[in-house]
């Protein structure tokens, strides 16, 4: 294991025997300190508990149906876990392929007015040229991501899994309640990630199948952006909103439970029939990267703009 920001006082107390002091002074989980499993795991970052409020008032109308983000709720994040500190990129996803065997989706879909299959997959993904090692992957079903949990966890010994609907709102909210992280106003969204700016508005495929408005500002990126490369939260992630979307482990219900008061996801006894799904992308309208938006999904499918992040217990 790779371990980097440890508390000084690990280093001031055992001086040259630093390396034995590794395990009691990770058990401290203390926040913002960054390790990694594996040469090819994710890199990962201890977040720290607290609570914070989910939801909004607001709610969306999305593909026929409306998408409440209600009851607003108080959430408590009961015990520090770590997070990915990106999305899963093509190279570490490609790792897990090439190891496994495993075959992902080859069955992707994109936006050309309705949602619509294309002949491409997590290789791919329609960019008009190969996806780069360094960029998300895409074109990754929600099993598709929980095989590679599942794997990563059997390779590293350690609990792997994607993070809880309550958990991915509570880091990207990054200790806020404006309707965006960075605040009320939508033009501000270049300086924290990849949204439909003016860049991705000159595209073809934007010119052809965008019906909403570009920000007024510009990322830089015309489509997907290499992993972390805007600057990262108060919590050391990047690429919360904009990017790819993001899949969590819940079993996504219209309105929250009653008894959504912590981080644990929702689930249903059976099939599931939508799971929730973050974080807009490169090609969203600006009001899908609001933190309380509720991406729901089915576990089959694969997009041109979904990937993941992971999470793991400490």
């Amino acid at each position: 294991m790779n371990i980097n920001g440890l508390p000084s006082i690990c280093a001031a107390i055992t001086g040259f025997l630093f390396v034995a002091a590794v395990a009691p002074c990770y058990a401290q989980d203390a926040p913002g300190t960054i390790f990694n499993d594996c040469d090819n795991c994710p890199i990962m970052v201890v977040i720290p508990p607290d609570d914070f409020i989910m939801g909004s008032e607001r709610g969306e109308f999305v593909l026929n149906e409306t998408r409440p983000e209600t009851p607003v709720h108080r959430v408590t994040i009961r015990r520090a876990f770590a997070a990915g500190q990106t999305e899963v990129t093509n190279g570490q996803f490609g790792a897990f392929v090439e190891a496994t065997g495993y075959r992902p989706s080859q069955a992707c879909t994109k936006w050309r007015g309705e949602v619509e299959m294309f002949g491409g997959n997590w290789t791919d993904p329609d960019y008009g040229r190969p996806p780069r090692k360094n960029e998300p992957v895409v074109c990754v079903s929600w099993l598709d991501a929980k095989a590679y949990t599942m794997w990563l966890s059997g390779k590293t010994g350690e609990k792997y899994r994607l993070l809880s609907e309550a958990e991915w709102e509570y880091v990207a909210r990054d200790g806020t309640q404006t309707t965006w992280p960075w605040g009320e106003d939508p033009d501000g969204a270049c300086k924290t990630g990849n949204v439909f700016d003016q860049s991705g508005a000159t595209s073809d495929y934007a010119k052809e199948h965008s019906s909403w408005d570009p920000v007024n500002c510009d990322d830089g990126h015309t489509k997907v952006a290499p992993a972390g490369s805007f600057p990262a939260n108060s919590f050391g992630l990047h690429d919360l909103g904009g990017n790819v979307w993001e899949w969590n482990e819940d079993c996504s219900i219209l309105y929250y439970a009653d008894d959504a008061v912590d981080e644990r996801p929702h689930q249903e006894q059976g099939h599931c029939p939508r799971r929730s799904v973050k974080g807009g992308s490169w090609f969203s309208m600006i009001s899908r990267h609001r933190p309380a938006f509720r991406g729901r999904d089915p576990e089959p499918l694969a997009s041109h703009i979904f990937g993941f992040r992971v999470a793991r217990d400490l």
